[in-house]
């Protein structure tokens, strides 16, 4: 067993996305990495790996959860897969919430461009499909054309149905009105006296104000990278003029049989080339051969940030690159479980929550501050699972985005390209879900930090210096955001005793490497 490691939870026993009993499959929470590429689902023309990260949820497997240790408050079971889940793949170009409901439309109504009757008289002659064009429009659009993407909003369907049929019966009941006017319109004199001969605003667009997301935007996106693969795609940060990028070790599996390249926004692609990767950390380091006169990214303090402070999160969600949103910071030091190695080791991330809106391929991009400085490296979402549809595939946001704090992926990174390896804190333990909280001590290594400073099993730590410890998985991204060699005060209890204040000075593995 490895070191700070967490043993299975026999009280975990159902694999891949079967139905959990207490949890209805199509509403239990899911959480991925967005910019994980999905086996088995592709957009049209591209195709989609089996990564070689898989978060793995065999039967005997722990549960793991949000805060949660090895489950909810409820008790039921909170998964925090590595994105691949046999059944939830994300489907790219397609809506994240799912499918259209089953189920009979009401007569003349087609939503989503289906051919149908014309709410507003028939459709001009010539029309190739209906006219206007797209979905949604009244007369409905031709076949769609191959290959192109589903842009079906988000909670469609039947209340889509709903609206559409009122539309259309209102205009029935004025179409005599509608005619009128247009009658007294065409023999009115054109467009003179109305807003559409307004001349044009006139003068220099104003200066963005500092701190706006338009300013933002324009300082960050030159700084952030579009990494593309044969079998998916993500997003990076630039760390140097000359082609230096940060982003996620599981952004990797796209260049699977194929390599990468980097998209830059001033035009450049380039392939890129590997300088290291620290899976357990979801880390990776890249070089883009040949490129120039980029704009390295201004990294931020971690450290300093505080829960609801405005964020930007700039990427490249579902291959549409050059995507800002925005947020706030929603938590800090949230415990995120998700595969970050081939052989389905845990990564545990001290992570920065946030709602700002993260999607399959904004993985290894910026999170950045109102003040254009990256805090955060976007790497995993929770979603809900969906029940319906081919495949039950996973959603997309749901306002549950998470980033790896710039501080650790900072340091990971730098010793990712000054020593070829990375390094990260350990104690010498596992660990499992304390009773009512708390981690408790599973087993100690002989000779390991946490056997010198006195730390034995069934001791239970309810504290790493000042941090409160919900849980294991609360206790090993404590100790995993700490850089190795520093003390940290643990709170113990040991059975009926009282607390007692352990220092331990944390030891160091290694974890990546070129």
């Amino acid at each position: 067993m490895s070191e700070d490691s967490r043993p299975p939870d026999p009280t975990s026993g159902t694999p891949g996305n079967a139905p959990r009993p207490g949890g209805d499959h199509a509403t239990d929470p899911v959480y991925s990495q967005p910019g994980r590429v999905e086996p088995g689902r592709a957009a049209p023309g591209r195709a989609v790996p089996d990564p070689t990260q898989a978060g793995r949820t065999d039967a005997g497997a722990e549960r793991r959860g949000l805060g949660t240790g090895y489950a909810g408050p409820d008790g039921r079971a909170v998964r925090w897969p590595d994105g691949d889940q046999p059944g939830t793949q994300q489907q790219y170009g397609t809506q994240p919430s799912g499918t259209q409901p089953s189920g009979t439309q009401p007569s003349g109504t087609q939503p989503y461009g289906g051919p149908g009757p014309a709410p507003f008289g028939p459709a001009p002659s010539g029309s190739r499909g209906g006219w206007p064009p797209g979905p949604g429009t009244g007369w409905g659009g031709g076949a769609p054309v191959s290959g192109s993407r589903d842009w079906r909003e988000r909670g469609g369907g039947r209340g889509g149905l709903v609206v559409v049929a009122v539309v259309a019966l209102v205009a029935g009941l004025i179409g005599g009105v509608l005619a009128a006017v247009g009658v007294q319109s065409a023999s009115g004199g054109g467009s003179g006296g109305t807003s559409l001969a307004s001349p044009l605003p006139g003068g220099a667009p104003s200066a963005a104000p500092v701190g706006s997301v338009e300013q933002i935007a324009a300082a960050v996106l030159p700084s952030a990278v579009q990494i593309v693969g044969a079998r998916g795609e993500g997003s990076g940060i630039v760390l140097s003029a000359d082609g230096l990028i940060m982003t996620n070790n599981h952004v990797l599996a796209a260049g699977a049989g194929g390599g990468l390249r980097a998209v830059f926004t001033d035009g450049q692609v380039v392939p890129v080339a590997l300088v290291g990767t620290a899976p357990a950390a979801d880390i990776a380091v890249l070089r883009a051969s040949g490129a120039s006169g980029l704009l390295p990214a201004m990294l931020g303090d971690s450290d300093q940030l505080r829960q609801g402070q405005p964020v930007v999160a700039v990427g490249s969600p579902l291959g549409l690159s050059g995507t800002v949103t925005t947020g706030v910071v929603s938590a800090l030091r949230r415990p995120v479980a998700a595969g970050g190695s081939s052989g389905g080791q845990d990564t545990v991330i001290d992570a920065v929550q946030t709602d700002a809106a993260i999607n399959p391929g904004n993985s290894g991009g910026p999170l950045v501050d109102s003040a254009s400085r990256v805090i955060g490296v976007n790497t995993a979402i929770a979603s809900l699972a969906s029940g319906s549809g081919s495949g039950g595939g996973e959603g997309g946001s749901i306002g549950l985005g998470f980033a790896i704090p710039i501080n650790q992926a900072r340091r990971i990174a730098t010793e990712l390209v000054d020593t070829g390896e990375a390094t990260q804190a350990a104690v010498g333990v596992s660990v499992q879900a304390g009773q009512p909280r708390g981690a408790a001590i599973a087993q100690v290594a002989p000779g390991s930090p946490a056997a010198t400073a006195g730390l034995a099993v069934g001791d239970v730590v309810s504290r790493v210096d000042d941090r409160i410890i919900e849980d294991a998985n609360a206790f090993v991204a404590a100790v995993q955001s700490t850089p190795p060699g520093q003390v940290v005060t643990l709170t113990v209890t040991s059975g009926a005793g009282g607390p007692r204040k352990l220092p331990v000075t944390l030891g160091s593995r290694i974890i990546g490497g070129r």
